[in-house]
């Protein structure tokens, strides 16, 4: 099994601590499904900057496949982020700095490359919403990181029906209103909708099944990739489940239900144990004094 994380990379920039620590929703996907066990890649694009720097070091050194991505003049993706109670709030970003001039539009070269991966996850940070339909056209499934962005229902009604797995953010909402956000965006066409509701727990909806998963509690030292953590161990082992019982009747309630249980418990697991790192996977490094975004 091969997974490709496709869109957003930054470097979250600690002002508390002076270090940054590379992040981004595709790109952590990557990481945490290497973590894993599984084989994965990360397709994106970077500036050239010291930021860009780390951050592809860092691929490098987790061994993460990087042969499609793209490097432009320019300024990587940042965000500055401020610790308050082992929470992070985000102060500012660059909207993904290069990307967002020059994002990513697959050309045949990319689409051969993409047809080796089992599953392609991205996020509503990473410009590339007008390449889902490509990507659903080779039959790859996608998996796809509203964050708090579902509410923007134009775009959720517009994806929704290429989407295998939408992940969605809740923490503000009630156990009740998240399970009709779930509904709503399943029928504008996505097939399964996970709400995280952050200490509250999480929330899948497919259709026919609902199930809520209460959440781990840790003294967290920072939540910053929790939310992408969680996605990537449900995933991951959603993904092993079904490669070890191919001939399973996806269409058995009671088997999607039993499947979802574990994985929802796995994703729950991996999410708590992300929160005793400092950044979204820790690599920090100080800031650079070349980096005048501070």
């Amino acid at each position: 099994m091969k997974v490709l994380g496709i869109g957003d990379n930054v470097c979250d920039i600690y002002l508390d601590s002076n270090k940054m620590y590379p992040g981004g929703q595709a790109l952590n996907f990557a990481v945490y499904a290497k973590q894993l066990g599984m084989d994965s890649a990360y397709m994106g694009v970077f500036g050239n900057d010291e930021i860009a720097k780390h951050i592809l070091n860092t691929l490098d050194r987790l061994g993460i496949e990087r042969n499609y991505c793209r490097q432009y003049e320019g300024e990587n993706g940042y965000a500055i982020v401020k610790m308050v109670n082992g929470d992070r709030v985000f102060i500012k970003s660059n909207r993904g700095g290069v990307l967002k001039e020059k994002p990513i539009v697959l050309d045949s070269h990319d689409k051969q490359y993409i047809k080796n991966f089992d599953l392609v996850h991205t996020s509503n940070n990473s410009y590339f919403n007008n390449q889902l339909l490509p990507i659903y056209e080779l039959g790859i499934p996608i998996s796809y990181d509203f964050s708090d962005k579902w509410n923007v229902w134009e775009t959720t009604k517009e994806i929704s029906p290429y989407l295998e797995f939408g992940f969605i953010s809740c923490s503000s909402f009630s156990l009740d209103e998240s399970k009709e956000i779930c509904k709503k965006i399943h029928e504008h066409g996505c097939r399964i909708t996970i709400a995280t509701m952050g200490s509250k727990g999480a929330l899948l909806y497919d259709g026919e099944v609902m199930l809520f998963q209460q959440a781990k509690v840790v003294e967290a030292i920072d939540t910053l990739g929790a939310g992408d953590s969680f996605a990537a161990g449900f995933l991951v082992h959603f993904l092993e489940e079904m490669k070890n019982n191919p001939d399973r009747e996806k269409n058995n309630v009671e088997f999607r239900r039993e499947l979802y249980k574990r994985a929802l418990e796995q994703a729950s697991l991996f999410a708590a144990n992300t929160c005793l790192l400092r950044g979204a996977f820790g690599h920090g490094v100080d800031i650079p004094e070349t980096v005048k975004c501070v």
